[in-house]
């Protein structure tokens, strides 16, 4: 398992928007949920030892923001000709047995994960209520094997400080790690190839 961080995508991007489906089908678009007081874009799959260490605590920390307003999207860009426990049919099944209480989408072309600019899974992006990003990195300092308590620490208070309209100090940010993006051959983005 090779470890890849984040892009460390710069604060002040806009969010893209996207359309793409959820595991029931439904295409979902970041405009639906127009009114939010901040937004939390993950880029996770079904595989990744790095995901699978968080998960449970993933749909917790959602479940929570949720209620205080946040829209929160998962997305799964993973090519799954090659990877097919990344699968569709795969993904509702685990959004079930995971808990995820948010729409947990499928980015068969990649392109959505191209213009975020995301580069691994777990990769965590929150932007503020006029969808301007305020934080890109870690959930928090545990890693599959590594004793750390999973507690969502810098994910959290990088949506408190979002909530509260107050602006996150670029230094404190730590990239997130995990499993690479699975390109489609070809499909590689240069930011990727560029590692």
């Amino acid at each position: 398992m090779v470890a890849v961080n984040s892009t460390m995508l710069p604060l002040g991007t806009l969010a893209p928007d996207f359309a793409l489906p959820d595991t029931e089908g439904n295409v979902v678009s970041l405009g639906q949920f127009d009114g939010a007081r901040a937004y939390l874009v993950m880029f996770i799959c079904n595989h990744c030892p790095y995901v699978i260490h968080l998960r449970k605590d993933i749909a917790r920390l959602a479940s929570e923001y949720q209620e205080k307003g946040v829209a929160v999207i998962a997305i799964s860009a993973n090519d799954v000709d090659n990877y097919p426990a990344d699968s569709p049919e795969k993904m509702k099944l685990e959004a079930a047995d995971a808990g995820y209480t948010f729409p947990y989408l499928h980015d068969a072309t990649q392109e959505v994960a191209k213009a975020y600019k995301a580069a691994c899974t777990p990769d965590f992006f929150v932007f503020d209520q006029h969808r301007l990003l305020t934080y890109r990195g870690q959930f928090d300092d545990a890693r599959p094997g590594n004793q750390v308590s999973v507690t969502g620490s810098d994910l959290r208070a990088a949506l408190d400080s979002t909530l509260d309209g107050e602006r996150i100090v670029d230094d404190v940010q730590k990239p997130s790690v995990g499993c690479n993006i699975k390109w489609k051959p070809g499909n590689e983005p240069e930011y990727f190839l560029a590692r």
